[in-house]
């Protein structure tokens, strides 16, 4: 039996129903391909039934994809992936208009974090859409008695599936999940664009500050990496990347950029965004060595990448002087900028990605849902990528929203890329 009717919302005003729903109308005219899938799972239903506990960023985009589960039959809980993510009104939206509970509230400490994380588990899931594992992690922990009926699940980021993947190498993930991520049309449309464009929004909405000319440097050269530095560079930035990954450092000096180690480009750095999944990134020795007026920001999805506590002990003041902007004043009076409390400064300080983007993110997950739904029971207890087919749908029916046809194999091609016999 469900327990949806049970379960209380902690959101932060109902009031701000208005404007969300207004927001969440606006950014559903701009995921015509999510669109396409709720039409058909609001007449077939193929979710009915189920009971799916979210973990994501509560944003209008995100409400859009509850609304799509919805309409497809689930019966949805949505918690928020990170404490500075939450769009206020589409929370309050969710819960008023349309009868989700949402806990989630954008500011929320690690306590009120948590139990939101076990107020959607108490909805007692049969899948999970996790967005960095937290949910995961704690039905796995914490909540094992919570994690009986789960069947299967989904996961959105780079970080959370490698999480999820070490969980199944050490052999105690208890349910199969499919990892969105690494779908094409998610990492290398959300990752790329979608990370470059809204973290270059965050960081400029937070600071004002002129790219062109700044020495930025980009720490990661993952797919976000990549994007970061592309926007960056666009604007006229003079980019610098520090990558561990020969491969990735290589592509990087190919790309045009400097490479270099990040104690080198602490040296010469104005603005610094970490973007790699790691912890640790901009540690004392950084610190110690950036000029003054130096900009520190992660987009990375936890808030690890930059030692902060390493960063309050070189200190002998703090002030916050903008929103997401706190001043650090160090030994000798030079300061250390950190934006957001070095949260994802995309979705702290902006709105993170914009809905084009998001629509083909969120596509995989609703198909990937229906997928678990179908194919779940008959999996193995581990990661899964996303099915190709899903993932050409996606971007087939994102093309045709966009009016843009392309050719297709002749049965004569098709035989030749089957076949070995022919050659020169």
């Amino acid at each position: 039996m469900s327990t949806v009717s049970k379960l209380a919302c902690d959101v932060k005003d109902l009031n701000l129903a208005g404007v969300g729903k207004l927001r969440i109308e606006w950014a559903g005219q701009f995921m015509p391909t999510l669109a396409s899938i709720r039409k058909r799972f609001a007449r077939e239903k193929p979710l009915k039934g189920i009971r799916v506990s979210a973990c994501l960023h509560v944003t209008t985009e995100t409400a859009n994809l509850m609304l799509a589960l919805q309409e497809g039959g689930a019966q949805v809980v949505l918690c928020a992936s990170n404490p500075l993510s939450t769009q206020n009104e589409a929370a309050a939206s969710l819960v008023a208009d349309s009868g989700i509970p949402v806990f989630a509230i954008k500011g929320e400490n690690h306590d009120v974090y948590y139990s939101h994380l076990d107020s959607a588990l108490q909805h007692r899931p049969h899948f999970t859409m996790d967005d960095g594992a937290d949910l995961v992690t704690l039905a796995h922990t914490d909540r094992k008695e919570l994690a009986k009926e789960i069947i299967g699940g989904t996961e959105e980021t780079t970080t959370g599936v490698i999480r999820l993947r070490s969980m199944a190498a050490e052999g105690v993930l208890g349910y199969p999940i499919i990892a969105v991520n690494d779908a094409d049309t998610k990492h290398m449309f959300d990752n790329r664009y979608g990370t470059g464009q809204s973290t270059l929004d965050g960081v400029l909405r937070a600071t004002n500050v002129l790219l062109a000319g700044m020495n930025v440097v980009v720490a990661g050269y993952g797919w976000c990496g990549r994007g970061i530095a592309m926007r960056a560079h666009g604007m006229g930035a003079n980019v610098i990347v520090c990558e561990v990954n020969p491969t990735r450092a290589l592509e990087a000096v190919m790309d045009g950029y400097r490479v270099m180690p990040m104690i080198e480009a602490a040296k010469v750095g104005e603005l610094f965004i970490t973007a790699t999944g790691n912890k640790s990134i901009l540690i004392r020795e950084h610190f110690e060595a950036m000029k003054d007026g130096a900009i520190v920001a992660n987009s990375g999805h936890f808030n690890v990448e930059i030692d902060i506590p390493a960063l309050e002990k070189l200190s002998t003041k703090r002030r916050i002087v903008r929103d997401f902007v706190e001043e650090f004043t160090l030994n000798g009076g030079r300061k250390v900028f950190l934006l957001a409390d070095g949260r994802l400064v995309n979705l702290s300080s902006a709105e993170g990605h914009p809905a084009e983007v998001m629509d083909m993110s969120f596509a995989n997950q609703a198909l990937c849902l229906e997928y678990m739904a179908k194919n779940a029971r008959n999996l193995e207890k581990k990661v899964y990528p996303v099915p190709e087919e899903i993932d050409k749908t996606v971007a087939r029916i994102k093309l045709e929203s966009k009016g843009v046809n392309i050719d297709r194999l002749t049965p004569e091609q098709e035989k030749y890329l089957a076949s070995w016999s022919e050659g020169t």
